[in-house]
């Protein structure tokens, strides 16, 4: 998709995934029957996006370059950009700057799991002629999101990680910025957390009144906990599952087909053959 960048952050520690993720980044971890970061790396190439950046740990880069390599079995380009430390999402979004240049970008979460497609969202945020748009879906534990507090049709602020939330709507790890997010990134402080925070990004875009979101349809997770990393497992093997039992389905009706058809030849042959008895023994 022309002057559309794709960026995938797969950085941080993996804390909460301790102790898998003492030897491994968590984004390599199995998802399914992949690691976890080809399905990220699979939705930007289903929109449409050819043109990938990695953005990930220095402890993690070699991993993640001999398991993803140039792209080339993605059908994709990868680039990849060294987070020196952990210091936000934003953060690791600035480091992107270079590569996205004057070019609208897509950023996907490395955690964040869908069967489903983002495509449709892509071609929308497309026509918008600026700003930024969000993914936002309904959760159960909204504490642990960035969530969204919503009049009827806009989002009128993002509240990182409330005690008391306002709504049960997240906004998810899928992001899509005009080239301002940038600038934007240049002027923020760090939250108490330490931390350049996403949020706040998408609340400056909120004032400008250049913020649309989307609803993802289909199923979704994030894989950063033990809980909703089985969770991703159940629904990418269930989905994978599907898929395969319908080639199952389809091999067996094959084979079934060819059965019937070596009986009635086989019959035929016999019928043949006793029609030629029969006339050759008949009376004259």
């Amino acid at each position: 998709m022309g002057n559309l960048k794709g960026v995938i952050l797969a950085g941080g520690k993996g804390l909460r995934l301790h102790p898998l993720t003492k030897v491994t980044n968590k984004h390599l971890l199995p998802v399914g029957r992949e690691p976890m970061i080809f399905n990220p790396a699979k939705k930007l190439v289903e929109a449409g996006i050819s043109n990938i950046l990695i953005v990930t740990s220095t402890e993690h880069m070699g991993g993640m370059m001999n398991l993803l390599g140039s792209g080339k079995e993605f059908g994709c380009q990868f680039t990849y950009k060294v987070q020196d430390e952990a210091g936000g999402i934003a953060h690791a979004l600035a480091l992107a700057e270079d590569f996205v240049g004057d070019d609208k970008v897509v950023v996907i979460l490395g955690d964040n799991i869908t069967p489903g497609s983002i495509k449709p969202y892509v071609e929308k945020f497309c026509k918008q002629q600026k700003g930024a748009m969000v993914l936002v879906k309904k959760v159960d534990d909204p504490e642990r999101f960035g969530i969204a507090v919503m009049d009827e049709q806009h989002i009128v602020a993002i509240e990182e990680k409330p005690k008391n939330p306002r709504s049960n709507f997240a906004v998810i790890g899928y992001y899509m910025y005009d080239p301002s997010g940038f600038s934007i990134i240049k002027r923020l402080e760090p939250s108490d957390r330490g931390e350049y925070e996403i949020t706040d990004v998408n609340n400056e875009y909120i004032k400008r009144g250049e913020l649309m979101f989307e609803v993802l349809e289909g199923d979704w997770t994030d894989a950063g906990t033990f809980e909703s990393l089985a969770y991703a497992n159940q629904m990418m093997l269930g989905d994978q599952g599907r898929s395969s039992a319908k080639l199952v389905s389809h091999e067996r009706i094959l084979v079934s087909q060819k059965q019937v058809s070596d009986m009635i030849k086989e019959h035929q042959a016999k019928i043949d053959e006793l029609t030629k008895y029969i006339d050759n023994d008949r009376p004259r």
